[in-house]
């Protein structure tokens, strides 16, 4: 099948569903790599009959597609009648949000260094296996590629699905990619005699977020102070290694092991921010092992659970054996026993 005979019926395809995977592309028409990007090119910019979602999906943003046989067009007399239903919402951008955010920023080292030692069709592949490798991770830890920003990637953490450990999943991400990136490595040395390496910054703090832009240029972007300072730490960070904020390393610290780096002047902030270079896991295994090594915080709101407990072992003490089930994180059914044996 020649390429427009396939280009004809992918668009068929995508205009009819509207939203197509990748992965369903190739093994719809058997693709190789190298037919699909030739139809992205084709779809998203060439025709910008389509856009890329999260470099997994092909969504139509053309012509509506054509109505079924089963399903009539209305004449232009009943087309332009009043209606008394609301207009569709389906165009209008979603309402921003405001989110607490922890944002990350990677992005190639000498990229433009690099792009001069290879023929532009080369470097193009090292970049789609450099964004593939980061992206495999990224998505292990339920991040949220917002951007691909040339050889760089934006990346949040807590939209749009939100988790209570936000914070870890970033640092624990940024670890995987350094070390992925490694790997990745080793192929490109021996197919092209190239290595790469990376700089990671991470930061959390408050934005608010929502559509930017018009039509297929439309992002979900988080705007605020938050992005700035992510990509102002991955600056300072040297290559192959993570660095994150204090208010990062504020919810993180106990679960890594890290290395100071004082006070920095980031341009653009008022204030200098401390700084710190993730080295790697610390090897806890759940917040009550980091919650030892700060300190336990106080109970609050559990003044019948904590009368209650004491109650029990004024009875235990007494010589009435008593039982009791505790039940919470890391202790799900859990069975205290307490006795108390007198002496006579």
């Amino acid at each position: 099948m020649d390429f427009d005979a396939l280009f004809a019926q992918v668009l068929e395809v995508l205009q009819r569903e509207q939203r197509i995977s990748y992965r369903a592309l190739r093994r719809r028409f058997n693709l190789s790599d190298d037919d699909l990007d030739d139809l992205k090119d084709e779809l998203i910019f060439a025709k910008k009959l389509a856009v890329d979602e999260e470099n997994r999906v092909l969504v139509w943003i053309g012509e509506q597609a054509t109505t079924s046989p089963q399903t009539p067009k209305p004449s232009t007399a009943q087309a332009t009648q009043p209606t008394d239903e609301p207009p569709s919402t389906e165009l209008r951008p979603r309402e921003a949000e405001r989110r607490q955010l922890t944002v990350m920023f990677c992005d190639l080292v000498d990229s433009t260094k690099l792009s001069s030692q290879l023929d532009p069709e080369d470097y193009r592949e090292v970049v789609r296996a450099y964004q593939a490798t980061c992206t495999e991770v990224i998505h292990r830890y339920d991040g949220y590629i917002a951007q691909y920003l040339g050889d760089g990637l934006l990346v949040y953490f807590g939209y749009p699905q939100s988790h209570e450990d936000e914070a870890q999943r970033a640092v624990y991400t940024g670890l995987g990619i350094v070390e992925a990136i490694g790997n990745l490595n080793t192929r490109l040395e021996q197919d092209k005699s190239i290595r790469l390496a990376l700089r990671i910054g991470i930061h959390t703090g408050l934005v608010v977020v929502g559509d930017i832009g018009e039509g297929s240029r439309q992002e979900q972007l988080a705007l605020g102070e938050t992005p700035n300072v992510a990509a102002r730490i991955q600056g300072l960070a040297d290559p192959d290694t993570v660095v994150i904020s204090d208010a990062t390393y504020r919810l993180v610290q106990g679960y890594f092991e890290f290395q100071e780096l004082g006070e920095q002047h980031l341009r653009g902030v008022s204030q200098p921010l401390p700084v710190y270079q993730v080295l790697q896991e610390s090897g806890v295994q759940s917040r009550l092992e980091v919650a030892r090594s700060r300190g336990l915080t106080p109970l609050v709101g559990r003044e019948s659970e904590v009368t209650l407990l004491l109650e029990r072992w004024t009875q235990a003490k007494d010589g009435q054996g008593q039982v009791l089930l505790l039940s919470g994180e890391q202790v799900l059914e859990s069975l205290v026993l307490f006795r108390y044996s007198k002496t006579r």
